[in-house]
């Protein structure tokens, strides 16, 4: 909160009232609703992450004198070198759950490199006691280290200050810290500088967290809850719930999450949510400002973190998410109007998504390759385009949304010939191949394993207007062909060991891995059976079989290399076509909020600059 001014954004609250009485008895039921959800965790998973947390802190240290030895440091010296970790995301902000990672920042001085990090660091991680599992990324834009200590998932960023020693005492809060780093150093720092300014925005960090976590929960059971396919990470929720308690500085969690539906849903987009004044710093480096930037303008739906340099934390939004994420904040308005009223109770609010009820037609993109070192960086990387195939998509006649899944389904098939591999690359897995065993392949003759990762999008279709004849053809093929070509040009791509494969499905020909169990419509699966031969799918359940021309580039992972290059790309086409995308959801009233608050005092334009 600026010293010049009585309250915390960049706006007056909304309102400063106390929440009623009946907001108070929500707020309970809210409570106990979140511990039956299980999105607490104990107080011995709780000791165990500080144990954890202090042998690292330890182990950081260990490494950072080990490097300055080697670089001709005395032992006083290089004891005194130091090295700091600082927490940031889910657990500094105070709402992780079971299971939950932990977001850690390594600080090391100047002469430590970003090659020691994870030449010396990964190793001496890998040797360290408890720990499982370690795998560097040097390359991701955020280089990082994942790993799992005593059976607590810890991702390691790093960033080296332009300073001889870390003291224990060191704070990240000063900008000029910054200065004559890099740019993944900057972007390293960022993570933990953001999520220290947003609880020293909001006016009771204990509301921020109580609401923070009902939103993260209903985000996730939404599935609305993933920055790289187009919706909102971590931080952008806690940015909006922040938004919402700064706006009422003085209600409790069941009001805070009551507004922030009705709030979001009525946001003036592009209209930036802003925590505080962007501010100037001591950098030659970009902070997000439309009027000066195209790419900025571009931004649907901005939010803008609140530490030097802002910058934007959703710029992966498209058109198709901004539509489902104001559906969904419609939807829960309904709802917890209803639960203020006592006509509904917040079990309601948490309910599962229903993305593979909801749609007649997907599209698979299926990630494959033979090794899974190899694999989870090629599926990461496919992972990561996704959206730029739901941006090609928005594009198409006749299509009006594009819906990507949050997550991929992974497996692994074990194939006694080329021909299984080529029909588990295209999602033909019959239930033989899905049913065999590693130990069922060991040590014979020309076996192989896949290991796949299927995205799907949901594909919602304009309906059919009166007095067209005929079937229509929806053709994708041009979306589908880009982006198969723009994966391919990853500078690691090998086109003999890495497949990808887009193809379209009918929500009948869906495989039982994306439903819980019980959860497959009956009758779907009932009409399956009856002229197979005129439906489009080409479903991973049927038994392995040539795949129908619908499908895009392909090719064979590896090992079938003149399967692969006889392939070629060929249009995609849905006769006949899916009736409109319609929901009864659509048809919930508008909501507004309490008699006397009015939303333009949140979403007046503010200087961005």
């Amino acid at each position: 909160m600026a010293s010049q001014q009585s309250y915390y954004g960049v706006t007056p609250p909304i309102s400063t009232g106390e929440s009623s009485e009946r907001e108070k008895e929500v707020t309970v039921t809210l409570m106990e609703e979140l511990r039956r959800q299980n999105v607490f965790e104990s107080e011995v998973d709780s000791r165990t992450r500080e144990i954890v947390l202090g042998r690292v802190a330890s182990l950081v240290k260990k490494f950072v004198r080990a490097v300055s030895l080697t670089r001709g440091l005395s032992e006083t010296a290089a004891s005194a070198a130091g090295g700091k970790i600082f927490t940031f995301g889910s657990y500094r902000l105070g709402v992780h759950g079971p299971g939950s990672d932990i977001d850690t920042l390594c600080v090391v001085p100047k002469h430590v490199s970003r090659e020691d990090f994870f030449d010396v660091f990964e190793p001496m991680l890998r040797e360290a006691e408890g720990v499982t599992e370690v795998s560097g990324v040097p390359e991701a834009y955020v280089p990082i280290i994942k790993t799992k200590i005593s059976g607590i998932p810890i991702d390691f960023l790093m960033a080296r200050l332009a300073l001889s020693s870390i003291p224990d005492d060191l704070s990240l809060a000063d900008d000029n810290l910054l200065r004559n780093l890099d740019e993944r150093c900057i972007r390293s720092l960022n993570g933990s500088r953001v999520t220290d300014e947003i609880l020293r925005l909001v006016p009771n960090v204990q509301v921020f967290r109580d609401s923070l976590r009902c939103i993260k929960l209903w985000a996730t059971r939404r599935a609305i809850y993933s920055n790289v396919n187009g919706f909102l990470g971590g931080v952008a929720w806690a940015m909006l719930v922040a938004r919402i308690c700064q706006l009422y500085p003085n209600a409790i969690a069941g009001a805070i999450v009551s507004r922030f539906f009705i709030i979001m849903y009525q946001w003036t987009w592009p209209q930036p949510v802003l925590l505080k004044q962007i501010e100037d710093g001591p950098l030659q480096v970009r902070v997000w400002n439309p009027k000066l930037y195209p790419g900025d303008r571009s931004h649907r739906m901005p939010i803008i973190t609140p530490a030097y340099p802002a910058m934007c934390a959703t710029h992966n939004v498209t058109a198709s998410t901004q539509m489902i994420m104001t559906e969904e904040f419609k939807k829960g308005a309904d709802i917890v109007d209803k639960v203020i009223v006592g006509k509904a109770n917040w079990s309601e609010l948490f309910e599962k998504h229903d993305f593979f009820h909801k749609y007649r037609y997907y599209l698979q993109v299926i990630a494959s390759s033979g090794n899974s070192d190899l694999h989870m960086k090629w599926s990461g990387t496919v992972e990561s385009r996704i959206r730029q195939l739901v941006m090609k998509l928005e594009y198409v006649d006749s299509l009006t949304l594009a819906h990507p899944f949050i997550k991929g389904f992974e497996q692994v098939a074990y194939c006694l010939s080329d021909e299984e591999v080529q029909l588990v690359a295209q999602g033909e897995i019959s239930d033989v191949i899905a049913n065999r065993k590693k130990e069922d392949i060991d040590g014979k003759e020309g076996t192989s394993s896949v290991y796949s990762t299927t995205f799907y999008i949901g594909l919602a279709i304009e309906p059919k207007q009166p007095g067209t004849v005929g079937p229509r053809r929806l053709d994708i093929s041009y979306p589908t062909t880009e982006f198969t070509k723009m994966v391919k040009q990853w500078e690691h791509f090998n086109d003999s060991k890495m497949g990808i494969v887009v193809r379209h499905i009918r929500r009948s020909g869906l495989p039982d891995d994306v439903f819980d169990a019980g959860q497959r419509p009956p009758k779907l699966v009932q009409k399956r059976g009856k002229g197979a031969g005129k439906s489009s799918d080409i479903s991973p359940h049927k038994p392995a079989k040539k795949p129908r021309s619908s499908t895009t580039t392909p090719e064979v992972p590896f090992k079938s290399t003149t399967a692969a290059n006889s392939s070629t790309p060929t249009p995609v086409s849905l006769v006949p076509m899916a009736e409109g995308y319609s929901s009864k959801d659509l048809n919930v009233k508008s909501p507004q909020l309490p008699f006397g608050e009015n939303v333009a005092v949140a979403t007046r334009p503010v200087g961005a600059s």
